[in-house]
C-alpha cells in the first residue's frame, strides 16, 4: 500500500504578465522529509514555495496538503510556517519572547505557552540565552530563534526561504548538520528554497531541480549527482566534464578524442553529451595512454587536489581529482582516462510559444524570486511568519 504524500502539487502555472515563472510544475512531499528547490535565479523556486505558503495565488493547478486544497485557504489558515531569508525577528523582544509570539497571538494559555516555548528552546539549544536581544546574538544564534519560532506551532510543513545565505562559510556548514538534526527531532517536513548546491546535497533527502520555471529533475542528491536527466542538471550539480557528440552503440562518440565508453538509452546516432565527474578522470603516463594533453594548472584544496588538462581537440580543460596534494606541476604531460561515465540528451534550442520574450522573463522571474513584485504589481507581501 503507497502512503499517501504531504504535500502534492499539481499542474501548478504561475504567470506575470507576459511571464510565465511556473510551468505546469507536479510533484509530492512525503511526510517527515527533508525536501529542497534548488535552481538559479529566476528559475521559480521562491514563486512556488510563496504559492504554497499562500503569499502568491498561481494562475491554475492545486496544492494540497493532507488532502486538502491550500489555495482555498488564506495564508493564516494555512498548516504551514514560512521562515525568512532575513529571519524578521523583533529587536525590542528577548529571544523567549520572539519564539513564543506567535502563540501568544493565538491566545495560547500562559502555562502551555511558557512549558512550548521552553521545550522548543532546549531543542535548538537557547536556554541559556531565552532573555537576550537579537542584537546580542550570532548570525547562527539568530537564525536559531527564527527556528524555534517556526516550528513552536507545530505545523505540518515548515518553509525556509534561503535560510542559511546570511551565515559566513564556516557557520552555514555547521547549521545545515544542525538543520537536519532538528528535522529529524522535530518530526517535521521542511521544504528548503537554495540556489546553493552544497547546501541543498548536504541537507535533502531529495532535490527539485528547476529551471525557467520548469522542473528539470526530481531524485535524492545521490542520484543528482550520478545519474543526471539533463545537461543542465549535470553542469549545476556539482564539477562535470561535459563532451558533446553523438550516441553510439557504447557511449558517445566526441570528436576530437574518439569514444567515450557508457550505457544509455539514447538512440545510435542521437545528439548527446556524455559527462563525466572528475573523480572519474584517471591519469597515467602519457607514453602508454591513447589520450593525452598538458596540465595547466592544479588546485589544492586540503583533502583532494583538482588538475586542469589541456588536451588537443577540445574547447575546454579537463579536469581531474586526485586524493590529497600531487606532484604533477604545470607542463607535465599526462595520459588521461575515463572511468564510469553518464549520457544524457544534448540539449538543442528551446522552442515554445511560452519563450518568446525570454530576456523578460528572466528579469522578471528574477524580480519576484526576491519578493520585489506581486501579481498585481501591489507592495510585497510582509515578512512575517504564516501558520495555521
Amino acid at each position: 500500500m503507497t502512503t499517501a504524500p504531504l504535500l502534492r502539487v499539481e499542474g501548478v502555472r504561475a504567470v506575470y504578465g507576459d511571464t510565465v515563472a511556473l510551468h505546469d510544475i507536479s510533484l509530492d512531499i512525503a511526510d517527515n522529509e527533508f525536501f529542497a528547490l534548488l535552481g538559479p535565479s529566476g528559475c521559480g523556486k521562491t514563486t512556488l514555495l510563496r504559492s504554497i505558503a499562500g503569499f502568491e495565488t498561481p494562475e491554475s493547478g492545486r496544492i494540497e496538503v493532507d488532502g486538502r486544497d491550500l489555495l482555498r485557504m488564506p495564508p493564516h489558515k494555512r498548516p504551514v510556517n514560512m521562515m525568512f531569508q532575513s529571519y524578521a525577528l523583533f529587536p525590542h523582544m528577548s529571544v523567549e519572547r520572539n519564539v513564543g509570539y506567535g502563540l501568544e497571538a493565538e491566545g495560547v494559555g500562559r502555562s502551555e505557552l511558557r512549558s512550548r516555548v521552553q521545550e522548543v528552546m532546549a531543542v535548538v539549544g537557547l536556554e541559556h540565552l531565552a532573555t537576550r536581544r537579537p542584537s546580542q546574538l550570532s548570525g547562527g544564534q539568530r537564525q536559531r530563534v527564527a527556528l524555534a519560532r517556526a516550528i513552536v506551532k507545530r505545523p505540518r510543513l515548515l518553509l525556509l526561504d534561503e535560510p542559511l545565505s546570511a551565515l559566513d562559510r564556516q557557520v552555514r556548514a555547521s547549521m545545515q548538520l544542525e538543520l537536519k538534526r532538528l528535522q529529524h527531532e522535530v518530526g517535521l517536513t521542511f521544504v528548503v528554497v537554495t540556489h546553493d548546491q552544497e547546501e541543498a546535497m548536504s541537507m535533502a533527502d531529495r532535490i527539485a531541480v528547476l529551471r525557467d520555471g520548469r522542473l528539470e529533475q526530481l531524485a535524492s542528491p545521490q542520484e543528482l549527482y550520478a545519474d543526471p536527466a539533463t545537461r543542465f542538471v549535470a553542469s549545476f550539480i556539482g564539477t562535470a566534464n561535459l563532451f558533446d557528440g553523438t550516441a553510439t552503440a557504447t557511449g558517445v562518440d566526441v570528436p576530437g578524442i574518439g569514444g567515450v565508453a557508457a550505457t544509455h538509452a539514447l538512440a545510435a546516432g542521437d545528439a548527446a553529451t556524455a559527462v563525466v565527474r572528475p573523480e572519474d578522470v584517471e591519469l597515467a603516463v602519457a607514453a602508454t595512454s591513447s589520450l593525452r594533453g598538458t596540465v595547466v594548472d592544479t588546485y589544492f584544496l586540503g583533502g583532494a587536489s583538482t588538475i586542469s588538462i589541456e588536451v588537443p581537440g577540445l574547447a575546454a580543460p579537463i579536469l581531474a581529482t586526485v586524493h590529497g596534494a600531487t606532484r604533477i606541476a604545470r607542463g607535465d604531460a599526462v595520459g588521461v582516462r575515463f572511468g564510469r561515465a553518464a549520457v544524457v540528451a544534448r540539449e538543442a534550442a528551446a522552442a515554445s510559444v511560452d519563450d518568446d520574450a525570454d530576456a523578460d522573463a528572466d528579469a522578471a522571474a528574477s524580480d519576484v524570486e526576491s519578493g520585489d513584485r506581486s501579481p498585481a504589481g501591489d507592495a510585497p507581501a510582509p515578512q512575517e511568519e504564516v501558520s495555521a
